[in-house]
């Protein structure tokens, strides 16, 4: 016995992880993970920026619901960065490494309100695609807490995205 709490001490030491998952899959799951988590934090700026920057008739709306959005999404970062570390994975944290890995472009300059509602509506729903495409190899791993991240992402992006676009109709 004590030879096998030698063994299960140097294992936790040398920092093996060994939570129920694959290293491949581990790796694929942070892979799509650092996919979402570049899109939230892009959507995070985009949010923002149209805070700080919309005018018009909607303005007070506008810039309190954008306020409201950019807080829940700085929140939902570091989740889903959290998530990959917990994975054993390094979570990206540059605006050179979201870049690359983001769907949602950037937009230059100020549109005018309704198209920043466009755009926040294309970048909720950007992120609840790719936070659908990860559900697979989560799945497939028996991964709960991820996909538990991800029912919890779904949820509020749709619901973001419905919102929005009420704020478009006639």
């Amino acid at each position: 016995m004590g030879k096998n709490k030698d063994k299960s001490a140097d294992k936790e030491l040398s920092g093996t992880i060994n939570i129920g998952i694959s290293e491949e899959d581990r790796t694929a799951i942070a892979e799509g993970l650092s996919r979402l988590l570049a899109d939230t934090y892009t959507l995070y700026l985009k949010t923002h920026n149209f805070h700080w920057n919309v005018t018009g008739p909607m303005f007070n709306t506008l810039h309190l619901m954008f306020e409201a959005q950019y807080t829940e999404l700085s929140l939902a970062v570091d989740l889903i960065a959290e998530r990959i570390r917990s994975l054993g994975i390094p979570a990206p944290a540059t605006y050179s490494a979201y870049a690359k890995l983001t769907s949602i472009p950037e937009t230059e300059g100020v549109p005018k309100a309704t198209e920043m509602i466009k755009l926040l509506v294309e970048g909720q729903e950007s992120v609840v695609r790719t936070a659908r495409s990860i559900f697979p190899i989560a799945e497939k791993a028996n991964d709960e807490p991820t996909a538990d991240l991800l029912t919890q992402r779904l949820q509020v992006h749709e619901k973001t995205a419905w919102m929005l676009r009420s704020l478009l109709e006639e």
